[in-house]
Parts: structure tokens; C-alpha cells; sequence
């Protein structure tokens, strides 16, 4: 096995990143192409990335208290009606559970898009894929040595062992994803990662990122019911897939009873794309800034798109959908190119509402291509 040295090509390096792909891949099917040194984002971008995750676990806890006071009457019901639509009555239930209450997925990604003008958070995931994937790549990464510091290079590192040598130059750092999954459940005696066939594709990472954490983590498919007290499980399934999911009753049905611990919880809300439009719905301005503190509201607003929710109900005659100015929801299909510099994504309860599926660029269609998704 190859030993990184400062003097090494980036050929060099590549072919060492890819020796180090486990042998089960970490997607299924698919191929990689090996950049020889970590993506470079820049002091300032990773201070703000590194601060991220406070504001939008607040973001959520927010979202849910909002819906809890909805269903209560206590903001109004609009809110719950949006967020329960298409729902099916058990996740409703589930979702309204007191064994549930506050409870907010412990693994949150914002899909980031780097612009000239900062970054745009398109959009939250709590059921994310590259867990495994991102574990590997910061250890395998950390053993490079940055280029101006060249005796510094880590040993190879063996599967199974902990990479040894001086902290890199990476956001985070060498074991911080493992590190911090495994944190997620101290106290459990088996953590089971079930995930279905809808999302088989990341299973490799999965059984990637168990192997390391050890024989307390397995990955298991839909089918296993073998759930104990006082065990864990991680959920690698969207909720509208739950019916595919053969582990899904007794799975929730053990986390409602307090026996088990799950993340994430079974709580369509925290799936649904449209949480955005919420933040940016003027009448509920009052309520983020109280709920997430006028620093994290700002903060929030700077980097979140404007964001509507596509309601087919008519608008009054003097009506106008704010900052687009539209009287009527079918005038989007008119839009210019230029114009419609927008983008149209199916949200909540769908197959079609992840992996980057459901989702229209305007500015890149025609207007019958347009005009047709909308």
C-alpha cells in the first residue's frame, strides 16, 4: 500500500484516494472520479458552515412547535392542513403522538449551492444519503498532507484503525462523521440502520460506516423485525416508502411506546420541501423571529431562496402573490426565459421528492416543457 509523501503527483494521489475505496463500493452502481486534494471552500465559508447546524436545529424545533400550535388552535390552522395534506391518517397520528413531541431528526444536511453572491440553502434533508460517503472521504483525505506542509503526511491507514498524525486542514476533521453518528445513540445495547430498497443505492456506504463503528451497528433491510428494548435504529427511509417497508409498523409502533430510540422520528413534516414557504409567509414573521432569535432569522432569510408553496385555491380579484406578482398560479406558464428563473420541485409525500427528482429548472426549458410542469 502506497505511503502519501509532499512530493507526490496528483496522479499519485488520486490512485492513492481510490485504493482506499472499500471493496463493497459506497453507492451502488456507481463510478468516481478522485480529485487528488479536498474541494477548497475558504476560511469564511467554513466558520459559516461550521455554525450551520445551531441554526437550523432551531429551525426545526421551530417547525415543529409551529405545527403542535396549529393542531392546538393555537396559531392558525392552515398551517396543519398544509403540512398534513396527502398525508395518510396513521403518520397524521404518529406525527401528533406525545411520545414525539419536540423530538427533531438528529442528522440534518442543507443542500448547499455555492453562488458569487454566498451560498443558497436549496433545500433541509433528514433522511440524507452520504452519512458513510462523507466519513470516508474526510478520513482518507486527512492522510494527505497539505502541499505546503509535506512532512506532516499520516501513515496508510489500515481498515479498522483510527488515522494517526497531525488534524488536516479539513472542515471538521478525520473521524468527526463517525465520530458524531456514534454519538447519536450512547446509550443503546444494538443500533440497526434500516434501509429500504427504495434507497439500496446507499447501503454500501451504510455497512461502510457499521464496519467501522463496529458490531453494535448493522445495517438491515426493510424485512427485519427483530427489534429489542433498549435497543436503537437509525430510519433510512422516507415515510411515503413506509408501506414498502415491512419493519416500519412494529419499528414505530416501539418508538411510540418509549422502547426503542429512533431517528429519525416518523414525522412527514420534517420531509416536506415546503417548510421554506413558511419561513418566508409574512404572517408568521413574528413568530421565527421569537422562535429563532433575530440572528438566526436574518441569517436564515440571507441564505434561503424565496420560496412559495403552489396553491391552486383563487386569489382575491386585488390579490398577488408577493415578489412574483402574479393574480393566478396558471400565469407561471406565460413566464418569459428570463422571468422564469425559478425552480418548480414537487414536495412532501412523493416518490418523486428526492434524489433531485421532481425538480424544474425554469430558465433551462421550454415554455411547453415549463408550462407542462407546472
Amino acid at each position: 500500500m502506497h505511503t502519501p509523501t509532499g512530493t507526490w503527483s496528483d496522479a499519485e494521489k488520486a490512485r492513492f484516494v481510490r485504493e482506499r475505496l472499500p471493496a463493497g463500493g459506497l453507492f451502488a452502481d456507481l463510478d468516481w472520479r478522485i480529485g487528488p486534494a479536498p474541494f477548497v471552500v475558504g476560511p469564511a465559508l467554513a466558520a459559516e458552515l461550521e455554525t450551520l447546524g445551531r441554526v437550523l436545529l432551531q429551525f426545526y424545533r421551530a417547525t415543529d412547535r409551529l405545527y403542535r400550535q396549529s393542531v392546538a388552535g393555537e396559531q392558525p390552522g392552515w398551517i396543519a392542513a398544509l403540512l398534513d395534506q396527502g398525508k395518510p391518517p396513521e403518520l397524521i397520528a404518529l406525527q401528533r403522538c406525545p411520545a414525539f413531541k419536540g423530538d427533531t431528526p438528529r442528522v440534518i444536511r442543507p443542500d448547499i449551492l455555492l453562488t458569487d453572491e454566498g451560498f443558497s440553502i436549496t433545500e433541509l434533508d433528514s433522511v440524507p444519503g452520504g452519512i458513510g460517503l462523507t466519513a470516508w472521504l474526510n478520513e482518507t483525505y486527512a492522510q494527505l498532507a497539505p502541499a505546503e506542509a509535506p512532512a506532516q503526511a499520516a501513515p496508510a491507514l489500515e481498515p479498522g484503525r483510527t488515522p494517526e498524525g497531525p488534524p488536516r486542514q479539513l472542515v471538521g476533521d478525520a473521524l468527526s462523521m463517525i465520530e458524531g453518528f456514534q454519538s447519536l445513540f450512547p446509550q443503546a445495547a444494538r443500533v440497526h440502520i434500516v434501509v429500504s430498497e427504495e434507497a439500496a443505492a446507499y447501503r454500501p456506504e451504510m455497512r461502510w460506516l457499521a464496519a467501522r463503528l463496529g458490531d453494535r451497528f448493522a445495517v438491515r433491510d426493510g424485512q427485519f423485525q427483530d427489534f429489542q428494548p433498549g435497543e436503537a435504529a437509525y430510519r433510512f427511509f422516507e415515510l411515503f416508502d413506509t408501506v414498502n417497508v415491512p419493519a416500519a409498523p412494529a419499528l414505530f409502533d416501539l418508538a411510540a411506546a418509549g422502547q426503542i430510540q429512533l431517528t429519525p422520528p416518523p414525522k412527514p413534516l420534517f420531509e416536506e420541501k415546503l417548510l421554506f414557504t413558511l419561513l418566508w409567509n409574512r404572517n408568521l414573521r413574528e413568530f421565527w423571529r421569537r422562535e429563532l432569535g433575530e440572528k438566526f432569522f436574518l441569517k436564515l432569510q440571507r441564505h434561503v431562496p424565496y420560496s412559495w408553496a403552489l396553491d391552486p385555491a383563487p386569489l382575491p380579484p386585488h390579490g398577488a402573490v408577493p415578489e412574483l406578482g402574479l393574480t393566478d398560479w396558471h400565469q407561471l406558464k406565460s413566464l418569459s426565459q428570463r422571468e422564469r428563473e425559478l425552480v418548480l420541485k414537487v414536495s412532501g409525500f412523493s416518490p418523486e421528492a428526492w434524489g433531485a427528482r421532481g425538480v424544474f429548472l425554469g430558465s433551462d426549458l421550454s415554455r411547453e416543457q415549463w408550462s407542462a410542469a407546472v
